[in-house]
């Protein structure tokens, strides 16, 4: 501070603050203050100043009697004295923060943000956020060896007081996440019931913005912590957990190019701390079992009324809930027929529930939203487990402990139920928005299905005992061997009832209206059940139940508008028909004119990143058909409009042509690599009939027609070399590869090696059909 190296101006700036003379205006108390918390040095809080000059500029400065009662709590609050006098000053305080905090929940935010707050802001200028967290933390800094106890009540309201000062003032988030001590001892009052959900609450706004995970490992006795929740205050607790096991998303779309997460993985050789998060969070006895149960219980099943009403009072006056709340009374006031009679706030049973009266009824949809809301939180922090590391340890306990079975008697009454004709949403919301519990429930039970099925033997368990039979009858009808996964799957660990899983969601998904979100992972889900080495049996099962006819009539008939959706049934339109002559038989019966044909063509060609795995699934179908002598697949080959039309070379080199043409190194991602893989499909082919230096020629001549000779084949170049550094790197797995294709790895390889040789007198490389003149293919791509 400039200022205070002057020593005139230094003391006089200090005597006026301390009231020892001289006059300063408000203003400049603000920026002292302000700078003080920022440096650490000079005036750090409002108990620096003296009463008399607070008083004198309050209601001038409209502080609200703030500064003056934080001076208060900072007397009442040091050791050896009376906290039951800081109770009560707390709440003098905060009716004057909730006012501001009620109206930035309830408010748009987007208005709300332009705003301020001014109590909140007076309130942490003047020191009040350190005051209360120096309240909080004195029993565990304190030497003596009779510690100090702080009352639940004191605590709930000093954890109240923080986050609304939080939600209303910048800033404040981001410093109390920074110091670490603070947040893990937070975790040590989630073992009071009466202060969890205030704490919870805290600790998930805090873990947002933190800049670095917290280690689970570190908080204290966590194991024992958890073991030491109810089922509710697990459920919330999944909330927290949410933040610490999945990797952090930069935002930046850049960031997400496998030229930038290759680099991220040279530079960290060792697992995230999210790895080591998930690791720790299996490593708790009994913690994946007690999310099963919770995932699959009953409504009937959740605790009683009075439970949650204590729940709901919480809620009632901790302000993060206030739109869950506003959500949950709505629904109650519109089932005029039940009656939910709130507790008074303060309760004097031990409890925290006032004795209620027997009357006292929960409508059937506030308990089925309850358990929609816990679901959320627990079906989140499963899929994410089943997507790490340990993938296959979760799922052999999630298998173990039933909870697919649990899921599919729960499908009709709770995930997929029918909806009343006044539709729950959240405030602020409408019915369509993915932030609705309902559809956030089922979009998050789609993707652990689509985590569930991917590449994983367990995906069985989705059927129940009468469908797997089904396949095993498809197999024998069909003289294939039965695939070993089917033939293994424990069936008392299946599902039961009528209809699988699996089942149930080809259901409700041709009954989805043709605008539906679900549609997306609908589709992603069912394809993952097909993922991995083609199942004959897999595709005749979903076949006989009429998905490729629905699929080309969202493709074709609805000609649906939505990239996503149409990827997702692309995708799985590959899956269902490669290698399979009945899922084509079926598809040339339902594309039965030139019109439809041209149709499904124009849906194909109007995005290649979304339709570049079918076009892989009908090259490679083709190839194998082609090989075949049987007369239902000859006739078929000379039918089939969509196998006439890629049996076509100038068809097949246009798609390669559009394929490299549309992907860069430096913008290729998860989502588009799939093009370069499907273009080396069309050429690995080519190679293993000599039919490689006809296809190469043909690039050539369209890079002249296009008057561009050489920007093909280098970046084709480019693209090459990227392959071999991404794939050839000892942690990737090549065993997706080969089972989308049916191709040896190694065969992978060395057509890759053979394009990428740099004889220009070789037939097969791609420097032979680059003039000298047009070579650009020793550029560095590399991102460090």
């Amino acid at each position: 501070m400039a200022a205070a190296a002057v020593p005139g101006a230094g003391r006089e700036r200090r005597a006026a603050a301390w009231g020892w003379g001289g006059r300063l205006c408000s203003g400049n108390i603000l920026d002292q203050l302000r700078q003080g918390q920022v440096t650490g040095q000079g005036l750090a809080r409002g108990a620096q100043i003296t009463e008399a000059f607070l008083k004198e500029r309050d209601k001038q400065a409209k502080w609200n009697g703030i500064p003056l009662l934080l001076q208060k709590l900072y007397v009442n609050s040091q050791p050896n004295s009376d906290f039951s006098k800081c109770q009560s000053i707390l709440k003098e305080i905060s009716p004057l923060l909730s006012m501001e905090a009620m109206v930035f929940v309830t408010e748009d935010r987007k208005f709300s943000q332009e705003s301020t707050f001014p109590n909140t802001y007076t309130f942490d200028l003047f020191g009040g956020v350190d005051l209360l967290v120096e309240i909080l933390m004195r029993p565990t800094l304190t030497t003596q060896k009779k510690k100090q106890k702080i009352s639940d009540d004191l605590t709930k309201d000093c954890l109240s007081i923080l986050y609304n000062t939080c939600i209303c003032t910048d800033g404040v988030t981001k410093r109390l996440a920074e110091r670490n001590d603070f947040v893990l001892f937070l975790f040590t009052l989630m073992t009071n019931r009466k202060t969890f959900l205030q704490t919870a609450t805290l600790i998930e706004d805090i873990l947002g913005v933190k800049k670095e995970m917290i280690r689970l490992e570190d908080i204290p006795n966590l194991a024992t912590l958890v073991s030491s929740f109810d089922q509710q205050q697990l459920a919330n607790f999944c909330r927290i957990l949410a933040v610490t096991i999945s990797e952090l998303d930069t935002g930046s779309d850049d960031k997400h190019t496998l030229l930038a997460k290759n680099a991220q993985q040279k530079k960290n050789l060792g697992p995230t701390r999210a790895e080591i998060n998930q690791a720790t969070l299996l490593n708790i006895p009994g913690f994946i079992e007690r999310l099963c149960k919770l995932a699959t219980r009953k409504v009937s099943e959740s605790t009683g009324t009075s439970s949650f009403l204590q729940e709901l009072e919480e809620w009632y006056t901790w302000l993060d809930n206030a739109l869950v709340l506003d959500a949950l009374m709505r629904v109650a006031n519109e089932e005029t027929e039940h009656t939910i009679m709130l507790p008074p706030l303060e309760s004097s049973d031990e409890s925290g529930v006032a004795n209620t009266s027997s009357r006292t009824q929960l409508p059937q949809s506030m308990k089925i939203m309850h358990e929609i809301m816990y679901k959320l939180e627990v079906l989140y922090v499963l899929c994410v487990l089943l997507m790490g590391r340990q993938r296959n340890q979760v799922h052999k306990m999630i298998a173990e402990f039933k909870l697919i079975p649990g899921l599919n008697n729960l499908f009709d009454k709770l995930i997929w139920r029918k909806h009343s004709t006044s539709t729950l949403v959240l405030h602020g919301h409408n019915q369509n928005c993915d932030c609705s519990p309902d559809i956030t429930l089922k979009i998050q039970f789609l993707r652990l299905l689509q985590s569930f099925s991917d590449h994983h033997e367990n995906k069985y368990l989705l059927l129940n005992s009468q469908e797997l039979n089904e396949l095993s009858a498809i197999s024998l009808k069909a003289n294939i061997p039965e695939v070993d996964a089917v033939v293994n799957t424990d069936r008392s660990l299946v599902c039961d009832g009528k209809r699988g899983l699996l089942t149930r969601l080809l259901q409700v998904m041709k009954k989805e209206p043709t605008e539906s979100s679900f549609r997306f992972w609908q589709a992603r889900a069912v394809e993952s059940f097909l993922r991995g080495a083609t199942s004959y049996a897999d595709q005749m099962f979903l076949l006989k139940r009429g998905l490729l006819e629905h699929i080309l009539y969202c493709i074709v008939d609805s000609e649906c508008k939505s990239r996503d959706v149409l990827q997702s049934y692309f995708d799985l339109l590959g899956e269902l028909m490669k290698f399979n002559i009945d899922a084509f038989k079926r598809f040339n019966k339902y594309i039965n004119t030139d019109e439809k044909f041209q149709v499904f063509l124009s849906q194909i060609n109007s995005s290649l990143v979304d339709s570049n795995m079918l076009v892989r699934c009908i090259t490679l179908s083709l190839d194998r058909f082609e090989n075949q002598s049987d007369m239902k697949v000859v006739h078929v080959l000379s039918e089939c409009r969509l196998l006439s039309y890629m049996y076509q070379m100038s068809n097949r080199t246009t798609f390669l042509f559009r394929l490299i043409n549309i992907i860069h190194v430096q913008t290729l991602t998860q989502e588009n690599v799939s093009c370069l893989n499907t273009s080396l499909v069309i050429l690995m082919l080519a190679r293993r009939k000599d039919k490689l230096p006809g296809y190469l020629n043909a690039l050539q001549k369209m890079e002249y027609d296009e008057k561009y000779p050489g920007f093909i084949l280098n970046n084709f170049h480019s693209l090459l070399r990227f392959w071999q550094q991404h794939y050839l790197h000892k942690d990737k797995d090549s065993t997706c590869l080969e089972n989308s294709s049916c191709i040896s790895f190694t065969y992978w390889k060395e057509t890759v090696s053979i394009l990428l040789s740099p004889d220009r007198t070789s037939p097969c490389a791609l420097v032979s059909y680059i003039e000298e003149p047009y070579m650009d293919i020793d550029r560095n791509f590399t991102e460090e």
